[in-house]
C-alpha cells in the first residue's frame, strides 16, 4: 500500500521512505527497500504454503488469487518503474545487499526486481551492472552463498544484454584465457548469438584441454584443484548450453583430454578430500556427455571405483553425480563381451541408490534409472536393479506419478514453523561467520583447498593394491548378485575355473616374493 500510494506523495515524504540513514547521528531505520527484503525474509511460512492474496496483476483485468511472492514482486516492480532517479542509488544498494544474503527466496525476489530493471532501464545500465557483477564473481574468494547468488544474476543478466555489449563484455573477459574460465564457467552460452555461441564454446573448450593436458602431465598440488575445477565446470557449460555449435574435432580432442584425468583418482583420496570429490562431480558429468567416446575399460573404471566409494558413504552430491553418470549410459549400446563387465556394476549401482535413506538421493535415483530404463536397450540391467519388492513399488509409484501424503495442514503449518526455526539459526550462524571473516582479512566461507597443501604424489604400493583389490571385489560381488537372480550361462564355471587357476598361480608368486 505505501508503495502504490508513494510516488504521488510530496518530494520529502518520498525521500524520508527512500533514504534510510543519511547521517550517523541519525535514529538507525531502514529505506523502503531495505524494510521490504527484511520482512519478505521472515515470511518463509507464508510463501512455503503458500498463502494466496486477491490482487489486480494487469491493470484492466479482473483480479485473481497470486502468491505472496507474486504480490511483492508486482508491486515492487511498479514502484520502480515511478521511481525518481534520486533514489537510483538506494534501490541498487538494496538490490545487491539482497542479493548477498542468505535467504535464498530474498536473493531470488532482488534477482527478477533486478531483470526487471535491466529490460525496463536501457542496455548501456544492464551492461554496466552485468561488468560490476561479474567483478564481484571475479573477487569471491571461494565458494560461498553470495558467489552462487551472484552467478545466478550474472546468467540472467547476461540473457538481457544488447549482442554488441555481449562482444564487448566477451573481449573484456576473453573466454580463451585460462584466469577467465572461473567466470565463464556461470554464463550460459545459449545467451549469445550462433557464431558468438560457437567462438566462446571452441576458446572454452582449446583453454580447458590445454589445463588438463598439463594436469595429466605434471605434478601439482591438492590446491591446485581450484584452477583444475573451474575450468571443468566451464567445459560442463558449455556441454550443456553450446552442444549443437562445437567442432567434432574438438569433441574428440575434449574426451581425450578429459579420460587423462581418471587415473589421477583414487578411492582413499577421494573419500578424504572435499577438493577431489568437487573434481569428481565435475568429472562425472562430463565423460555422460562424452559417453559415446568412451573407451569401454574407462567406463568399467569408473563404475568399479563408484561401487567401491559408495561402500564408504560419499556426500551428498558425489551420489547425485554418479546417478548422472549411471543415466548418461542409457545412450550407449553395449557390445557383449562389455556387457559381462558393465551391467552387474550398474545394476549393483542402480539397486545401492534407489535404496537410499536421502529422500532427495532417492528421488534424483527414481528420475535417472526411469530415465535409463525408458532409453536403454539393455533391458536385462532394469530388472537386475529392482532386487527387492519395495523399491519395485517405490518405482511403481513414480511411473504412475501417485504421491502419498498423510500430512494435514496443521502439521504441515507447525512443520513449516520448525524449519524456520532452523533456518534462522542457520542464517545466524552464516552471518557470524562472515562477521569473523571480514575481520580475518575476508578468508573465504568455504575453501575449496585442503588444510594442508603438499605435492599430489604418486600412490604408493600399498593404494595401488587397494584399488585393484577392491575392484576385483566389487566385480565378484556384483557377478554373485546376478548369478542369485538368474540362471548363469554354460561357459560361467569353466571362465570361473580359469580364474580360479590364475588366482592360486597368483597367490603363489606373491608368497614367493615376500620375506619368510
Amino acid at each position: 500500500s505505501i508503495m502504490d500510494k508513494l510516488p504521488s506523495m510530496s518530494e520529502d515524504v518520498q525521500s524520508l521512505w527512500c533514504t534510510g540513514i543519511c547521517f550517523p547521528e541519525e535514529t538507525p531505520r531502514f529505506s523502503l527497500f531495505e524494510a521490504l527484503f527484511f520482512n519478505f525474509g521472515q515470511c518463509y511460512a507464508e510463501l512455503s504454503l503458500p498463502v494466496r492474496l486477491v490482487d489486480v496483476v494487469v491493470p484492466g483485468q479482473a483480479a485473481a488469487n497470486v502468491t505472496v511472492y507474486q504480490f511483492v514482486c508486482v508491486h515492487l516492480c511498479a514502484f520502480i518503474a515511478a521511481l525518481p532517479p534520486t533514489y537510483f542509488s538506494q534501490l541498487e544498494h538494496a538490490l545487491l545487499d539482497a542479493v548477498l544474503s542468505t535467504s535464498l527466496i530474498t536473493s531470488m525476489l532482488a534477482m527478477d526486481t533486478w531483470c526487471f530493471l535491466a529490460r525496463y532501464g536501457t542496455a548501456e545500465l544492464c551492461a554496466q551492472h552485468v561488468l560490476i557483477i561479474a567483478q564481484l564473481i571475479k573477487l569471491c574468494p571461494g565458494e560461498c552463498h553470495q558467489l552462487s547468488h551472484l552467478s545466478v544474476l550474472l546468467r540472467r543478466m547476461v540473457f538481457l544484454m544488447a549482442a554488441d555489449h555481449q562482444v564487448e563484455f566477451m573481449n573484456n573477459h576473453p573466454p580463451g584465457e585460462v584466469e577467465n574460465l572461473a567466470l565463464w564457467q556461470h554464463i550460459s552460452l545459449k545467451a549469445f548469438t550462433t557464431e558468438l555461441r560457437k567462438q566462446v564454446a571452441n576458446d572454452i573448450t582449446t583453454a580447458v584441454v590445454r589445463v588438463c593436458q598439463q594436469w595429466a602431465s605434471n605434478k601439482y598440488t591438492l590446491g591446485d584443484l581450484v584452477q583444475l575445477n573451474s575450468s571443468l565446470a566451464a567445459l560442463l557449460t558449455v556441454c550443456s548450453s553450446a552442444e549443437e555449435v562445437m567442432e567434432p574435432e574438438l569433441q574428440v580432442v575434449a574426451s581425450e583430454a578429459i579420460a587423462q584425468l581418471w587415473p589421477l583418482f583414487h578411492v582413499k583420496q577421494v573419500s578424504q578430500q572435499p577438493s577431489l570429490q568437487h573434481t569428481l562431480c565435475l568429472l562425472l558429468p562430463l565423460l555422460g556427455f562424452f559417453v559415446q567416446a568412451l573407451k569401454p575399460v574407462l567406463i568399467t573404471q569408473v563404475l568399479s571405483l563408484l561401487l567401491s566409494l559408495l561402500q564408504l558413504e560419499p556426500p551428498s552430491h558425489v551420489r547425485l553425480a554418479a546417478l548422472d553418470f549411471l543415466s548418461s549410459l542409457r545412450k550407449l549400446h553395449m557390445p557383449t563381451e562389455m556387457q559381462s563387465h558393465v551391467l552387474p556394476m550398474l545394476s549393483s549401482l542402480f539397486s545401492s541408490l534407489l535404496a537410499d535413506s536421502s529422500w532427495i538421493i532417492h528421488q534424483h535415483a527414481l528420475e535417472a534409472f526411469t530415465q535409463f530404463a525408458e532409453e536403454t536397450s539393455h533391458e536385462e540391467a532394469i530388472s537386475q536393479s529392482l532386487h527387492s519388492e519395495e523399491v519395485k513399488n517405490k518405482v511403481i509409484l513414480f511411473l504412475n506419478k501417485t504421491c502419498h501424503s498423510d500430512e494435514t495442514e496443521e502439521a504441515r503449518l507447525e512443520r513449516l514453523k520448525q524449519e524456520e526455526v532452523v533456518l534462522q539459526k542457520y542464517f545466524t550462524k552464516v552471518k557470524t561467520s562472515d562477521t569473523q571473516e571480514e575481520v580475518q582479512l575476508q578468508a573465504p566461507i568455504i575453501s575449496e583447498e585442503p588444510s594442508a597443501k603438499r605435492p599430489r604424489q604418486e600412490p604408493d604400493n600399498d593404494e595401488k593394491y587397494d584399488t585393484e583389490i577392491r575392484s576385483v571385489e566389487a566385480a565378484l560381488q556384483a557377478l554373485r548378485m546376478l548369478v542369485q537372480k538368474e540362471q548363469p550361462p554354460h561357459w560361467l564355471s569353466q571362465k570361473l575355473q580359469e580364474l580360479q587357476t590364475s588366482l592360486t598361480s597368483l597367490q603363489r608368486h606373491v608368497q614367493g616374493l615376500l620375506p619368510p
